[in-house]
């Protein structure tokens, strides 16, 4: 997929102008907005939702703490916006160090061009894995739990989050049981 700005009818959602800088050397005609941190401010909000009745909106954050909170933040404001995901060792730089953190502007054409491609839409929850089904798959309360979520969350390209926010995410993205134990059963053999 070649995105260029008449296939590309979006504003991707960021966290900062490193963010930008990367997704525009990748693809030229791409239009983003910058949360500027986690604390996303009230006027972008704003203009997010002027944005939206006219263009798709995508978030795009970083595959982190913080940037969970801007996609929390943002989609609340904007319930129909499509989510897109780089996994942590997408998102991990080259270089360790001080303000090197774990992010979208470390990411490679590839791990992007998948990640908009490969989008999700959140819906009401329409998910058929029950509660029961998810801990006995060992998505919970387990030894290995936290490790075959990040995993799986990798498969399925939903992102990561702990027990709770992921059996959400599940539900919310509309994965099937038969997905889920799909991808678990691909995360097993890896």
């Amino acid at each position: 997929m070649v995105l260029t700005k008449k296939q590309f009818n979006a504003v991707v959602v960021v966290e900062g102008k490193d963010d930008t800088i990367r997704l525009k050397q990748f693809f030229p005609g791409i239009e983003t907005i910058e949360t500027n941190g986690s604390d996303v401010p009230p006027v972008v909000l704003t203009e997010l939702k002027e944005l939206a009745k006219k263009r798709e909106i995508i978030v795009l954050t970083d595959p982190d703490l913080n940037g969970e909170r801007i996609r929390r933040l943002v989609t609340e404001a904007v319930p129909n916006a499509k989510q897109a995901f780089i996994t942590r060792k997408e998102g991990d730089p080259h270089k360790k160090g001080k303000g090197n953190s774990l992010g979208v502007e470390h990411a490679s054409k590839q791990a992007l061009v998948k990640a908009l491609s490969d989008l999700h839409e959140q819906q009401a929850p329409s998910s058929d894995i029950s509660k029961q089904a998810y801990q006995k798959l060992g998505l919970s309360s387990g030894p290995n739990s936290r490790k075959l979520r990040e995993q799986v969350g990798i498969s399925l390209r939903i992102g990561y989050g702990n027990a709770k926010q992921f059996y959400n995410r599940l539900c919310t993205f509309g994965i099937t049981l038969k997905q889920l134990e799909q991808a678990i059963k691909e995360a097993k053999n890896e």
